[in-house]
């Protein structure tokens, strides 16, 4: 007998309409097609982009029992996927999704908005039709319109962060420096104008430094940002990276990585400090070593919210 998450989509979406209108009996074989129902796990599709948070994902995900198809995209993604397709190129990744029955989808890793503005030429009929139903080019516009098109054919964006609490930012300090006060009083100023800037949909992450901004994210990521604040302000500035208010986790998570701390060292930032329960720390324990290694404070600031 083949598993549920085996059978057509058709079919599965009207046996679910169905269990929906039929009034339950007590009896052992009714009982029994319920459990068997609910313990049927989904394949997973995972739209990856760069980075390794995709892949902490995926080895959470393997770990709880379901099976992961992921999809690159060619040019972005940085690791060995199941498939990768241009940018751009919506129609193939649906079709591989339909082919492998993956109606679950995951996003996760960088994607570069800019080429949303600057490639088009690279998308296909079906990618510049999503684009066109975009009612401006900000981030979370046009995932969501991305995410509204492929849900209208089937597909369902899960929520990946109940997968990935382990490599969530905890509050107060993560490494062995500590901020001394004068630095954490200047932090918890800077995290309500982080917290601003984050929900404006302009970025999620500044630089500052003796109480002034100077360096505000947008398109260019966390790491440009960070070099930029340390070429306006020199040495001693302080990074804040934030998720929006009433952050939807299946859209643009806020993400750091040894990356992150590399260009900090760069530019001589002193610490960073991460929104707790709501930043990704990508391979967690790795990053924090790195972290004490190169005498970079890493502290969880706790929200309001």
């Amino acid at each position: 007998m083949k598993s549920f998450s085996s059978v057509p989509r058709k079919t599965s979406v009207k046996a679910k309409k169905l269990l929906a209108d039929i009034k339950i009996s007590t009896s052992p074989s009714t009982l029994n097609y319920f459990k068997l129902f609910k313990s049927v796990k989904e394949k997973i599709g995972l739209i990856a982009g760069k980075g390794k948070l995709p892949l902490e994902f995926k080895k959470s995900a393997v770990q709880k029992g379901y099976e992961v198809i992921t999809i690159g995209v060619e040019g972005i993604t940085d690791f060995e996927c199941d498939y990768k397709v241009s940018f751009g190129k919506v129609g193939k990744l649906i079709k591989l999704l339909e082919k492998e029955e993956a109606y679950s989808l995951v996003m996760l890793g960088k994607f570069e908005h800019k080429l949303a503005l600057t490639d088009l030429f690279h998308f296909d009929l079906t990618g510049i039709q999503i684009l066109s139903r975009a009612k401006d080019k900000r981030p979370e516009t046009l995932i969501k319109t991305f995410m509204d098109y492929m849900e209208k054919r089937g597909f369902k964006f899960i929520d990946p962060k109940p997968f990935l609490e382990g490599i969530l930012a905890e509050k107060g300090p993560m490494t062995k420096k500590e901020p001394d006060n004068k630095t954490l009083e200047e932090a918890l100023w800077a995290f309500e104008i982080a917290k601003t800037i984050a929900s404006l949909d302009v970025g999620q992450t500044i630089v500052v430094k003796d109480k002034a901004v100077v360096a505000v994210e947008a398109m260019e990521g966390t790491q440009e940002t960070i070099r930029r604040g340390g070429k306006i302000a020199g040495k001693g500035c302080t990074v804040i990276k934030v998720a929006r208010r009433n952050q939807d986790y299946r859209i643009d998570v806020p993400t750091v990585g040894e990356d992150t701390l590399r260009v900090m060292k760069e530019v001589g930032a002193k610490a960073l400090f991460l929104e707790e329960g709501k930043v990704f720390i990508v391979d967690k324990e790795n990053f924090l070593k790195e972290a004490d290694r190169l005498g970079i404070c890493v502290y969880g600031i706790q929200s309001k919210e």
